[in-house]
């Protein structure tokens, strides 16, 4: 009953994570099946929880499931190019299929220039600011100090903006 409430309150900010770090609703929606999955499992154990927050280190268990999935699915790819291209399906019937497309399509392209970055800043962006996690929670589930965990923040940023120099201009027009 109790893993019941903590899905229903946290399933949809896991989910968010996931897409952020994968670009595909699909492969989301499927991680975060995984994530809930290995957090049951592990649910004896000693999670690092801050402040007695369980959602820092469920999105921790989330970025580490997604590895394990990405992991799975390059191997799976690869026993795919082995055989025989199939005819495509017919086309998926859905009524959000495009936004979803151009969805994964800007994930695509915001994860390219994420990828530049050092795996420790991609965390810190994934946590702080993609899903809003305050710095003390991320930086205690990391295993970090609070400053060391802002000083990835403030070089991803500064690297970011080295990376995406008409990313600004971009935001003026809205």
């Amino acid at each position: 009953m109790a893993f019941g409430r903590l899905f229903d309150r946290y399933a949809r900010a896991v989910y968010n994570h996931v897409f952020r770090l994968t670009g595909s609703w699909t492969l989301a929606e499927d991680v975060t099946q995984s994530t809930f999955l290995v957090a049951w499992r592990r649910r004896g154990e000693a999670a690092v929880l801050v402040d007695g927050l369980v959602l820092p280190w469920l999105l921790v268990v989330a970025t580490n499931t997604t590895r394990t999935e990405w992991r799975s699915a390059r191997r799976w790819l690869a026993a795919l190019r082995r055989l025989p291209p199939e005819r495509e399906a017919g086309a998926d019937p859905a009524g959000d299929i495009v936004a979803r497309l151009d969805d994964e399509r800007q994930m695509t392209e915001i994860l390219a220039v994420l990828r530049r970055l050092p795996r420790a800043e991609r965390e810190a962006v994934a946590l702080c600011l993609w899903s809003g996690v305050p710095y003390g929670e991320a930086a205690a589930v990391l295993g970090i100090s609070e400053g060391a965990l802002r000083s990835r923040v403030s070089r991803a940023r500064a690297r970011l903006a080295r990376l995406v120099p008409d990313g600004n201009k971009q935001e003026e027009k809205r």
